[in-house]
């Protein structure tokens, strides 16, 4: 079920991603909003969209944020590289990129699992 947003909410998310740069002021002066307006009256409603839409910003930014890592894996000592690395995890980890860790385990055919004793309630 997707809500029908106005002309202005439309255009507000839009200028916030794009020409506003995340600034909500700027963006409702862009979507047409009376400089009066309060925030909250116009947040409020659109909240999940603009959640929605920062969160497609990112995932549109996780190439970018992949391939800075890659880069610093070519050149580790370019200028800046413990900050590329330091906001390209934050992009990876907040667009859904999740580092993949695994348990190996092994075991010859005779394991045994010691596990600590039980505590039985003495009532």
């Amino acid at each position: 079920m997707t809500k029908q947003l106005t002309e202005k909410q439309q255009a507000l998310i839009d200028a916030l991603g794009g020409e506003a740069q995340g600034n909500i002021r700027r963006a409702m002066d862009i979507a047409g909003y009376s400089k009066g307006t309060r925030l909250h009256s116009i947040i409020n409603p659109i909240r999940e969209e603009i959640i929605d839409s920062a969160t497609t910003l990112l995932a549109m930014n996780a190439h970018k944020a992949a391939l800075g890592l890659v880069g610093i894996i070519d050149d580790p000592s370019a200028l800046g590289a413990r900050n590329v690395v330091s906001a390209a995890k934050e992009v990876l980890d907040r667009a859904g990129v999740v580092r993949r860790e695994q348990l190996d385990v092994k075991a010859s055919g005779d394991a045994v699992f010691i596990l600590p004793p039980k505590n039985v309630d003495q009532d």
